[in-house]
């Protein structure tokens, strides 16, 4: 079963970044798209950003194009979001999740298995 752990979350006034970790326990780590979700209060949880397998392509939800970017270490294992110019809007907690394919990441939220998540509040 895939471990996925996210990590990097925090409190920040509006306007300020944070980069979001997750760390995924895949054997073939390096042939898998990963995602990342978030789910704020009383709402659905939401596709925000993935990476293909290869780490050459990226995908953004319309709502954080120019202030996020994804990006993944093969080697760690490891997956990022580096979410900047934050607004108050962004407060959720945020979630990674893996996949063979990105349209999969992009094209649906139902996955078997989640992290805990990482908190990420923004204050005005």
């Amino acid at each position: 079963q895939v471990q996925l752990i996210e990590s990097g979350g925090g409190l920040v006034q509006a306007g300020g970044s944070l980069r979001l970790s997750c760390t995924a326990s895949i054997r073939t780590f390096s042939t898998y798209a990963m995602g990342w979700f978030r789910q704020a209060p009383g709402k659905e949880r939401e596709f925000v950003a993935a990476i293909s397998w290869t780490g050459d392509s990226t995908y953004y939800a319309d709502s954080v194009k120019g202030r996020f970017t994804i990006s993944r270490d093969f080697a760690a294992k490891t997956v990022y979001l580096q979410v900047n110019s934050l607004k108050p809007e962004d407060t959720a907690v945020y979630y990674c999740n893996a996949a063979p394919a990105m349209a999969t990441l992009t094209g649906t939220t139902k996955f078997d298995s989640w992290g805990q998540g990482t908190q990420v509040t923004v204050s005005s």
